[in-house]
């Protein structure tokens, strides 16, 4: 039965069955301090510290240092979160919580808008990779060889600079 959900880079992940969690741990997209709930417990909790897991994390090999996960805050709780939507970029998908009561609300990115948005209009898909888009960042950069990946990145920047970029690859706010 899909019981559990966890928090990765693109918000609030699940149902998962207790295979599939073992799965994702093997595989290293679910770290020791990435948060886990489901139905019955009060609040997220990191994995290390759910007792069905541990033999996974004991047989998983390490692997890189994920980033931090979003502090939840007392107006999220899992019980009335739903189903969280991503803005990958451009702000077509809008997130339907406000940013005060939105589970990255309070998470702030190291990164700058402004630099971002600069690096990308001066060296094609720079700006993207600075801001965790790495797929995004190499396409562009690989396309601007041809010409069409120079020209996709003038307009990139721009909409970075004006905004239109809100979160970073990890979700979390951008600097103004």
């Amino acid at each position: 039965m899909a019981e559990w959900y966890y928090i990765g880079h693109y918000g609030q992940l699940g149902p998962l069955t207790h295979e599939q969690v073992d799965e994702l741990i093997e595989g290293g997209v679910i770290a020791r301090d990435t948060y886990l709930w489901r139905a019955g417990m009060q609040d997220w909790v990191p994995a290390a510290s759910v007792s069905e897991f541990d033999s996974s994390f004991r047989s998983a090999t390490p692997y890189s240092t994920p980033p931090p996960p979003p502090m939840p805050t007392s107006a999220t709780t899992p019980a009335n979160m739903g189903t969280l939507a991503v803005d990958r970029g451009y702000g077509a998908i809008e997130n339907r919580y406000s940013e005060t009561s939105s589970l990255f609300g309070t998470v702030r990115s190291d990164r700058s808008r402004i630099a971002a948005g600069i690096l990308n209009l001066v060296i094609p898909g720079v700006g993207r990779m600075y801001l965790g888009y790495m797929a995004h960042g190499v396409l562009q950069l690989i396309l601007s060889l041809c010409g069409v990946g120079y020209i996709w990145s003038i307009i990139d920047g721009i909409i970075i600079l004006t905004g239109g970029v809100k979160l970073d690859g990890y979700g979390r706010r951008l600097m103004d």
